[in-house]
């Protein structure tokens, strides 16, 4: 099958998926939309919203409609290391065998991760970098398509444990969520207080999804698009001579390289997906904030203003 063939057939997929999903989560279309887009580039999100948004029911579907593997794992203070990775034990013969935790599975949940301690999140480091895990010297290859979805609650920060910025770069997407309408509210309320349920009908298998990744990978991408989306990250650094007054007034910290490659790689997949066979730079702002919002680091002055991350990146576009 030709790219272009294969192009086509990947919006037609899309919207088959998009379809199943809907039939669970109402509404949300855009935070779908992100979470797909980083699925497709063998990305990972971050899903921050309060309470009750469905952040965990949205995951365990769009898992279900992907046809792949999935695990929750409850972030708690007490949280070990081993309890996500695995550990080794002494079998009946005196050897050691490795018990794998949960991290081994296509999608992993990583849910409310702010509630554990540094130690704990930076055992997803290596898995979400390399795809493996490396236990007592032994390096285990994780199974392939593999995704980290995390959730974060905003509020209630009491508790937690805010993560590090090197580990918040390995998000491709930091996305929130929002309050519904009330059309939607009426019809999650609807859907949840009757005897109504769904079954899911996987759209994709897992080769399937690895072939997706590969041919976004492959779309070509024009220069001056590439160049648009590094130079939009440089105007992010306040260290930089060519940062304006305005970034170097109320940022204390840019995007790094990796910003920039997740920017052309969101902007591959948001053309696919758009039937369009080599992305522009409109791809590019559709998918900036939620690459750039938790890459740029405020500071007092920005705080104090009320100026919020959306709206520098706002400027800058």
């Amino acid at each position: 099958m030709s790219d272009v063939a294969a192009i086509d057939r990947l919006v037609e997929k899309h919207n088959a998926l998009k379809k199943e999903i809907g039939s669970v989560i109402v509404g949300q279309h855009k935070v779908i939309d992100q979470i797909l887009l980083s699925i497709y580039t063998g990305g990972h999100s971050l899903l921050i919203g309060v309470p009750g948004l469905a952040k965990t029911l949205m995951v365990n579907t769009i898992a279900q409609a992907l046809g792949l593997d999935f695990k929750r794992i409850q972030f708690t203070p007490d949280l070990m290391p081993s309890d996500i990775l695995g550990s080794e034990v002494l079998d009946q013969n005196r050897n050691f065998k490795f018990i794998k935790g949960p991290i081994f599975s296509n999608i992993i949940l990583a849910d409310e991760i702010n509630r554990t301690p540094p130690k704990t999140q930076a055992a997803l480091l290596e898995a979400m970098q390399e795809r493996a895990v490396t236990i007592a010297g032994h390096r285990y290859k994780l199974d392939l398509p593999y995704f980290v979805l995390a959730t974060q609650n905003p509020i209630e920060q009491e508790g937690t444990y805010p993560l590090p910025e090197a580990q918040l770069d390995r998000f491709m997407f930091a996305i929130e969520l929002e309050y519904p309408s009330v059309e939607e509210e009426i019809q999650v309320v609807k859907n949840t207080t009757s005897n109504n349920s769904y079954t899911i009908t996987p759209q994709f298998s897992a080769n399937e999804m690895l072939q997706v990744q590969d041919l976004v990978r492959r779309i070509p991408v024009p220069d001056n698009v590439i160049e648009y989306a590094v130079k939009l990250v440089n105007k992010t650094r306040p260290n930089l001579d060519t940062a304006s007054e305005y970034v170097k007034q109320y940022l204390d910290w840019g995007a790094g390289p990796r910003a920039s490659q997740n920017l052309i790689l969101g902007a591959k997949a948001n053309a696919a997906i758009s039937g369009k066979y080599s992305p522009d730079i409109e791809d590019v702002h559709a998918v900036a904030k939620g690459i750039l919002k938790h890459r740029i680091i405020k500071n007092y002055k920005a705080e104090a203003e009320g100026i919020s991350e959306e709206d520098i990146i706002d400027r800058l576009l």
